[in-house]
């Protein structure tokens, strides 16, 4: 793995630790930090694969544009999209005023980035290979 490669994995995986430590908080948990740690991870990540592949990086937070870009060097991650669009949805919806996360929408935030992590964790291992032509 890149250097580089591995600051983004590092930095993807503190968001993840911190949304899933703010899901579990007894008293006055912040459901909106959950969402958008969630989203932060999961974009860091996507990053990492194509920072890993040489592709240049877009200065966007659309992770579903991110995984799109991705598609077609990396088919399997098709899959993710629909998990995508729910994470760039809510991490946006959640920062401003007239809406707020609750419960079900962290709950679901962690499952979309836990499905992310796992499936950009298979690219970087190695365990998928860049499709050429």
């Amino acid at each position: 793995m890149k250097p580089e490669t591995g600051e983004w994995t590092t930095k993807a995986e503190a968001d993840l630790a911190t949304a899933q430590r703010e899901a579990v908080v007894d008293e006055s948990p912040n459901y909106d930090a959950v969402c958008f740690h969630a989203q932060q991870c999961a974009e860091k990540y996507l990053k990492a694969v194509m920072i890993e592949a040489g592709m240049r990086v877009p200065r966007i937070h659309d992770l579903e544009a991110l995984a799109n870009f991705l598609i077609e060097t990396y088919p399997s991650l098709g899959r993710i999209v629909p998990h995508a669009r729910i994470l760039s949805a809510m991490a946006v919806e959640v920062r401003y005023p007239g809406m707020s996360a609750d419960k079900d929408d962290a709950a679901e935030s962690l499952r979309s980035v836990v499905v992310i992590r796992e499936a950009v964790l298979i690219i970087l291992s190695g365990a998928e290979t860049i499709e050429v032509e």
